[in-house]
Formats: C-alpha cells, sequence, structure tokens
C-alpha cells in the first residue's frame, strides 16, 4: 500500500498518479481503498462522503502498480462528464488518456479511443453496445467501477458488463459503490451476486472516522390539505373506476368495489382473466379492456391528488390525441367519452388555480432563500409536467431552472447533455436559486450544497429516498421537507420508504458486524470462481439472464430449450434438416473452392444485429456463446443478418397483433424490403398465446402469417421467448456459414460502399452466388463486366464454380426476359 501524509500527520493524500496537495486525507477514505485493493467489492458509504474518490485510490494504485486500462462505469451521462472533470483534476495521468464514452461519441471513434485510454469514464449502455459488437475487448482492464451499484438487479446492463468483464478480463478488480445498495440483505446480496463481488464493507455515519465529516439532516413533512374542487375532480374519476370494478366483479375475476387499488390487486385480476383468454371467452378481452381504463384512471387520480391540477389537464389532452388517433384503443374512446370524465375535464379546464402544494412550495422558499438568507434550493418532483409547472409559478418570485433528462415526451422537450451540464455549473456558481429537477439528479450528482431539498411527493423506496437527502447536510446542517396531501397515495409512499430507510439502516449496520458472515455465504453462491481464471464456466451465471430479469413468458428451468408450438416447429424441422448445397445448386467444386478461399475461422459464426434490437436481451446473450461472434450495425433491412442471403425480421406476438389491429403496416413493408435484399427472408414471431393475446379472430392471424409466407416468400418460424429466438439465430446462423460456408453480407445497408463492395455486391446477386465465389470471379475476370459476358467453360475455369453454378449465370445473364 502507497504511503499517505496521515502517517506522517499531513492534511493530503500522496500516492502514485494522485495530483499533489488535492485530495483532503480522510482515513476512512483510505481504509476503504485498502479494502478494495485487492478483492471484489461493495463500497457502502452515505453521499457526500466521497465514495468516487476509493474508487479513484483504488484505480490510481492498479494503473501504477498492474498497468492496463481502468473503467469507471456511471448511469447517466451528466455523472460521467462530473467523473471525467474529477479524475482528469486528480490523476496525473494526461487528460487525453482519460476518455469519455456516451452515446454522443462515434462507434468507431470508441473502439479507437479505447485501445489507448487508461481511463475510461462511460455510460453501461454504450460499453454494453460495444462488447455486443465487438468493438472493445476487456482482457486488459485491470479495474472495473460500477458507481449506483444498487441498479445492478434484473436486466440492467451492469450485469451482462460484469459477467463479461469476469469472463474477458486477464487480471480483473471490481469496486462497487453505493449509498444504498439495497433495501434489505436479500437486494444487496443480489446485487453482488450479479456483480461478482466477494467483499462488503460498509461505513455509517456513526463511524468515528465519518461522523466529523457528516451533519444532521433533519426531515420534516407538511400535510396538504386538498381543496374541495380537486376532491370532486378526483370523485369523479373514482366513481368510473367504481363503475368498471363493477363490471369486472360480473365478470367474476374480482369482489374489490373501492376504487382504492393496490398493484397488486391489479396484478391478481389480469391473471384471472388471462385465464378466461385462455379458454377462448369474450369476457376476458372485454375485461382487459376495462382492467386498461382502470389503469389509466388510477394515473389520472395520482396527478390529481398529488401533482397539480394543470398536470391532469395534460394528461386528459394526451388521452383525447390518443383516442382521435387511427390505431386508437377502446378504451381510450371510452375514456374520452364517458359523462364523468367529460365532466372532471370541464371543471379541471375551469379551475384556476395550482395544487396548494405550490404555494407552499413558494412559502418554504422564501422563507428559506428570503428570512434564513439561504443560497440555493433543490425541489424534487416525479413528473415532468409538474416540473415545469413549478418553474413557470416560482420564477415570478425566485429565479429558478428546471433540471430534466434528455428524451423528449409528449409536449416536452427533454435537455442536451450540454444544456444538463451548463445547469449544473450556473447553479454551482450561483446564477439561479431554485433547481426544480426530476429524477435525473438525485443519483450521485456533484450537485452543489443547498440549504434546502424539497420533496415535491414523496418517492415510494428507500434508495431514491436516501438519493435525494444526500443533496444536502454535507457541510452543515441540511434540511428536508416532504409535502404531502391528505388522504392521498402520497401518505403510503412516505411511510413505505421511511420505513425501508430504517430498515435498510439497520441491514447495513447488520452487514457491517457480520461482514465476514456474509462474504462466507457469497462464497457459496460460487463466486468464487471469478477469482478462478482457470475454473470452468466461470462467472457464467451472472449477467443478463440472473434472477430477477424480466421474461416475456413462464418457462421450466430448461424453458430456453422448449419447443415452440406446432405452428412454427414444422418449418423450423425443415430448415435444419434441409441440404444446403443442394438447395443452393451448390455442387462439391464451389464448395471446395470456397473452403480453400475463406480467410476466417471456421468454428465462429457471426451474427450481425440492428443497433435497435438492443432493447432486448437476445445480441447480449449471443454475445457470450462460444464460437459466436456478434456485430451492431443500423440496418436498413431486417434486424439479423445470418448470412448473405438471410436475414431475420423479429416481431413479438405484441407487435405482430398491433400490425393487425393498429392499421400499422410496417411489418409487411419490412418483409417486403427484406425479400428484395435477401434470398431466404425469415420472420420470427416471439411469445405465447398468438392465438389468445388479443380479441383477434383466428382467421385474420392465419392470413397474415400466410401472407408473408405466400406473397412475400418469407419462412415464419415461432419461438416461446428471446432465449429461443437467439437458440435459433444461432442455429440458422450455424446451418448457413458452417454448413453452407456463406459469409455474413448486410445488403441495403445506408453507409456508402467502395467500389470493390459494389462490385462483390453486383455478382452475388446473380443466382445466389456467394461472397467468396464473387470475389473469385472478379479475381478471375478482372470486372463485373467480364464476368457476366464469359462462357460457361471459362467460368468453370473459377475456383468454386462447377457445372451447376456456371449454368445457372449463363442462364441469369444470357436467359431471355419472361415476366
Amino acid at each position: 500500500m502507497a504511503t499517505t501524509d496521515a502517517e506522517s500527520g499531513g492534511e493530503y493524500v500522496t500516492e502514485p498518479l494522485v495530483t499533489d496537495g488535492l485530495l483532503e486525507n480522510r482515513r476512512y477514505q483510505v481504509e476503504l481503498a485498502d479494502t478494495a485493493d485487492d478483492r471484489h467489492a461493495l463500497v457502502c458509504l452515505p453521499t457526500g462522503l466521497g465514495k468516487t474518490t476509493v474508487s479513484l485510490l483504488v484505480t490510481a494504485r492498479r494503473l501504477h502498480g498492474v498497468g492496463g486500462t481502468a473503467l469507471l462505469l456511471a448511469p447517466t451521462k451528466p455523472l460521467v462528464q462530473q467523473h471525467a472533470e474529477f479524475y482528469r483534476e486528480a490523476l496525473t495521468v494526461p487528460d487525453d488518456e482519460i476518455v469519455v464514452f456516451t452515446g454522443e461519441v462515434r462507434p468507431d471513434d470508441r473502439a479507437e479511443l479505447f485501445e489507448r485510454a487508461r481511463v475510461v469514464i462511460a455510460t453501461p449502455q454504450v460499453v454494453e453496445n460495444d462488447l455486443v459488437g465487438n468493438r472493445i475487448d476487456l482482457s486488459s482492464v485491470t479495474h472495473c467501477t460500477f458507481d449506483e451499484c444498487h441498479r445492478a438487479t434484473g436486466d440492467y446492463a451492469y450485469n451482462y458488463i460484469a459477467d463479461r468483464y469476469h469472463a474477458d478480463a486477464d487480471d480483473p478488480l471490481v469496486t462497487a459503490m453505493s449509498a444504498s445498495p439495497g433495501d434489505d440483505e436479500e437486494a444487496i446480496l443480489e446485487v453482488c451476486e450479479n456483480l461478482g463481488l466477494s467483499e462488503v464493507t460498509v461505513m455509517t455515519e456513526d463511524d468515528a472516522d465519518v461522523a466529523e465529516y457528516t451533519h444532521d439532516t433533519s426531515v420534516e413533512w407538511k400535510r396538504i390539505e386538498l381543496p374541495d374542487v380537486v376532491i370532486e375532480i378526483r370523485d369523479a374519476i373514482n366513481e368510473v373506476v367504481a363503475d368498471r370494478l363493477a363490471q369486472l366483479k360480473d365478470l367474476g375475476v374480482t369482489n374489490k368495489s373501492s376504487p382504492d387499488l393496490s398493484e397488486r390487486e391489479i396484478q391478481g385480476m389480469q391473471a384471472e382473466l388471462r385465464k378466461l383468454m385462455d379458454n377462448d371467452q369474450s369476457e376476458g378481452y372485454q375485461g382487459m379492456s376495462l382492467l386498461a381504463e382502470i389503469r389509466k384512471l388510477r394515473t389520472a387520480v395520482t396527478y390529481v391528488e398529488t401533482q397539480s391540477v394543470e398536470s391532469l389537464r395534460r394528461y386528459f389532452e394526451r388521452l383525447k390525441e390518443a383516442a382521435r388517433s387511427s390505431g386508437a384503443s377502446k378504451a381510450d374512446q371510452r375514456l374520452v367519452s364517458e359523462p364523468k370524465i367529460r365532466e372532471a375535464m370541464r371543471k379541471a379546464a375551469a379551475y384556476d388555480d395550482l395544487h396548494p402544494k405550490f404555494r407552499q412550495t413558494r412559502m418554504l422558499l422564501a422563507e428559506t432563500l428570503g428570512i434564513e438568507n439561504g443560497e440555493r434550493v433543490i425541489v424534487f418532483t416525479e413528473s415532468r409536467d409538474t416540473a415545469e409547472t413549478l418553474v413557470d409559478f416560482l420564477s415570478d418570485h425566485f429565479s429558478t431552472q428546471k433540471f430534466v433528462g434528455q428524451s423528449d415526451t409528449d409536449g416536452s422537450e427533454g435537455m442536451t447533455q450540454t444544456e444538463q451540464q451548463e445547469t449544473l455549473d450556473r447553479f454551482r456558481n450561483g446564477e439561479f436559486e431554485v433547481l426544480v429537477s426530476t429524477s435525473v439528479a438525485e443519483e450521485g450528482l456533484d450537485v452543489p450544497e443547498v440549504d434546502l431539498v424539497m420533496f415535491y411527493e414523496p418517492v415510494p423506496t428507500a434508495i431514491r429516498a436516501i438519493q435525494r437527502k444526500g443533496r444536502t447536510g454535507r457541510q452543515a446542517e441540511g434540511r428536508v421537507v416532504v409535502l404531502l396531501a391528505e388522504d392521498t397515495r402520497d401518505e403510503a409512499y412516505f411511510w413505505k420508504a421511511r420505513n425501508d430507510q430504517k430498515r435498510m439502516k439497520r441491514e447495513l449496520q447488520n452487514l457491517k458486524s457480520v461482514a465476514g458472515d456474509l462474504e462466507a455465504e457469497l462464497d457459496q453462491t460460487g463466486l468464487d470462481e471469478y477469482e478462478n481464471p482457470d475454473g470452468d464456466d466461470a462467472g457464467s451465471e451472472t449477467g443478463p439472464e440472473s434472477e430477477g430479469s424480466p421474461a416475456p413468458v413462464e418457462t421450466e428451468d430448461d424453458g430456453a430449450q422448449s419447443a415452440p408450438d406446432d405452428d412454427g416447429q414444422a418449418g423450423l424441422d425443415a430448415f435444419a434438416g434441409e441440404d444446403v448445397a443442394e438447395e443452393a445448386g451448390t455442387d462439391a467444386d464451389e464448395l471446395e473452392g470456397a473452403v480453400a478461399t475463406a480467410d476466417g475461422d471456421e468454428e465462429t459464426i457471426e451474427i450481425v444485429a440492428d443497433q435497435r434490437e438492443l432493447d432486448s436481451t437476445i445480441a447480449r446473450d449471443l454475445s457470450t456463446r462460444d464460437g459466436v461472434e456478434t456485430r451492431l450495425e443500423t440496418l436498413a433491412v431486417g434486424d439479423y443478418v445470418l448470412s448473405d442471403r438471410v436475414v431475420v425480421e423479429r416481431k413479438t406476438v405484441a407487435d405482430f397483433m398491433d400490425t393487425l389491429t393498429g392499421g400499422d403496416r410496417s411489418m409487411f413493408e419490412q418483409v417486403g424490403d427484406a425479400t428484395r435484399h435477401y434470398a431466404r427472408p425469415v420472420v420470427v414471431v416471439e411469445g405465447e398465446d398468438l392465438y389468445g393475446a388479443r380479441n383477434v379472430h383466428h382467421k385474420a392471424i392465419n392470413g397474415a402469417l400466410a401472407s408473408l409466407a405466400v406473397d412475400f416468400g418469407a419462412s415464419v418460424m415461432r419461438t416461446a421467448d428471446e432465449a429461443e429466438t437467439a437458440d435459433l439465430l444461432e442455429v440458422i446462423a450455424g446451418r448457413e456459414q458452417d454448413e453452407g460456408d456463406r459469409e455474413v453480407s448486410v445488403h441495403g445497408e445506408k453507409q456508402s460502399k467502395t467500389l470493390a463492395e459494389q462490385q462483390e455486391y453486383v455478382v452475388t446477386s446473380v443466382a445466389e452466388v456467394g461472397p467468396v465465389t464473387a470475389r473469385n470471379l472478379l479475381a478471375h475476370f478482372g470486372s463485373v463486366e467480364a464476368v457476366m459476358t464469359a462462357g460457361h467453360d471459362d467460368l468453370l475455369d473459377v475456383a468454386g464454380i462447377g457445372e451447376v453454378t456456371a449454368t445457372r449465370i449463363r442462364d441469369v445473364v444470357s436467359g431471355e426476359y419472361d415476366p
């Protein structure tokens, strides 16, 4: 371990690669770094006490002692930029060797930057994409940091990256950081398992070394009484909820009559309706439509109770727009024509006041910024509608700016990364007093010390509450105020988060006291395999398929191997069993010639996936399989390219049904494009219960399937879920590339091609000649024109061209056109 000024009474950390005189020497940070030096560690430290400094110390030590590259992952772009600024300031590594990876950096540029960087700071989605696309290699990464690691649950990108890192790195070391790793011990263990951690180190405000750097943060809540008009609007909406529940009760799926529903009760009704649909009973479809109305109405109630009448008005406008659209659902259409809902809309439109929370917010800000001479306040809200309305309202009295995410929503533009950074910089510099933020500012951002953090509404999870509270109380005593609308779900959310926080604090204390036992439990799960690079399948059970990942359907333990229903199996058997050489008219000479001239590794198959398919786990799954190499592109045609003649268009059952019920003909247009560019287009319909998913007659479904097969010449195959789709893609690609000796060729691509590529493309389009054979032909004859005018006997002189292929080429080139 490197020495620090602490050992000689100094004030700053002095270690190799760390800028002298910059990092305050805090004993607890150095101790945490010592622990994380040689174990895959979870570092738990309260917000604002320098978790990033701990990671930076470990990074500096690894780069100095081991070399290689350090990778730091953070969940948002503003947080990535913040970390980059800190690392460039705190490390003596040249600034151009500390690089930032976000979606705004071109993929090809990222690949080059990764090769020469010593520190890469990135969002996980970008690294995930680059790993799936085989643009970067983690073998040289000697330290990987997962910031805000409590996100490592379900299908989040952290899990896949951790799995790949432990498997690919020559000398891996993981540091995971969070102020709130989980609501209970089980959740914390899940994070540890997903990231391959074997050590948990916890420090709280009660630790002596930490206490001197923390200050009390008082939490108070203000109860807000709803005005009569707001209650009338809410009650009118709830009357419609009660009416829809009565109809569901008549269907026998619930005994509930009160509009005060829990999500668990809604899911129970949904399960009962599924049973009716499975038996092809129309009541199931009717009930699902009623349940969709109830969900929308509950959202409306939340807006009017906890947000503002203005937010409700905006929501109603979106509902009306949806009801007027060509693909409108019956639920939307019934809602906007319901008399009680129309009356609620009229009352909302006539209401000329805002929610009483607005006045309370203004009073708290006046008290903090005026009477108490405060400098900065953050107001958090769940709704972007509310955030924008608050900014308009507060700007009459205070200098106020909004801080929201990057994505655009209906009626609201997001903020670019540059706009976000500029807003935070101006807030730090005191150019305005009030920042009104959605959840984007909760996690980890170096938001300046503020005098008041105000929750416009409580949040239902302890983790988010802790993250928000961490924006105050770092340098001096802070204040947190939570607004609660009486007799609404505000109160339920508040008490849930409050109880969860108490439990989390107990869990962290327990974890601190039984860290040894916890590590033993982690070892028992098999995480010690990560420590053993020579072990079989190290870390293979961690990642996208870990417990907690959302799955489209319920499967058995070996669900990935379960057969699809009869609709697709016959086609699958026929495809997998066909003689590729015979079907393509390829004789032994052609195969021999193609093999002789192939440069690639015959044991590795390549699958090109469209960038937009990363919403599913298929490409990630394939990228972890032995013998499969994935590549990402923005495909102009199809979702997956498996050879020069096979392209796959993947549709979930929901997507397929949207085509039939919503008037969206894009599926047929997409398959038409695939047919024009590839000889063997394949349509995969993924998911179960195709004939019972919606109230669509089975003849309409069969008609669409028949059209795909007969009108477009596509092979239609069925899979149960994403895992089964991945299996199918691997099988087809293997048949094409290993047994058929075909190469992957992306037709119809948007990017410009070189002249040679265009020439090869023209020749491959003739009689299904493959890329290898096309290159042989061009190399032998010298031009496309010479290939097309070559005689039968001359063609036979080319490696890979046999009698059948030579005859077919001449038939295509010289045969009379007969449409």
